[in-house]
């Protein structure tokens, strides 16, 4: 959902801000409402030669878990722009053939966008250049294994997490695995 034109900022933190409003009720009477908002993400389902390729997580205070390539998109910066640079800094991989998959915005009192990519013919180009508070391990991984690790509770990323297991209930796995390997 995204932010009212009323709302007004009355918290700025270093992820989240926090606004609020007045809402007219259905009785006539108002309530204030309130809803956070963050910068857009970004994630990129890498494709090597017939391999996905995932990354493999520590990061201070978590478990070692899965997830995608992606982070925070910075001031003014489009997503796809966001998206290779993500890419080719935690991985160094890049890539000459981008998808535009979805973008979500996964909870109702956040508005926050998460961009997911499909960067196709993957090439190692650099060294990775991690934060300092992340520890990335290149996991390439077949496309069964793929869904299998997507949707284990390791995997961070519940968004794609439930697009995997719509498109397995509506039989379009297949369809999903021919667009990855365009």
């Amino acid at each position: 959902m995204k932010l009212p034109p009323q709302a007004k900022k009355v918290f700025t933190g270093n992820i989240f801000d926090v606004y609020q409003w007045q809402q007219e009720m259905y009785d006539g009477s108002y309530e204030t409402f309130e809803m956070l908002s963050r910068s857009a993400t970004v994630e990129v389902i890498a494709v090597q030669g017939d391999k996905i390729i995932l990354s493999q997580q520590e990061q201070p205070a978590k478990p070692v878990y899965y997830s995608l390539f992606g982070g925070r998109c910075e001031k003014d910066e489009d997503y796809e722009s966001a998206a290779k640079r993500e890419l080719l800094e935690e991985s160094g991989l890049s890539s000459p053939d981008w998808d535009h998959f979805k973008t979500i915005q996964p909870m109702h009192k956040i508005d926050w966008d998460i961009a997911i990519y499909i960067a196709r013919h993957c090439t190692k180009i650099a060294d990775q250049k991690l934060d300092s508070g992340e520890k990335i391990k290149i996991v390439p991984c077949t496309f069964e294994e793929f869904i299998d690790i997507v949707v284990d509770q390791k995997f961070s990323g519940s968004e794609l997490a439930l697009e995997i297991l719509r498109m397995k209930h509506l039989n379009t796995l297949d369809a999903f695995h021919a667009r990855l390997f365009s």
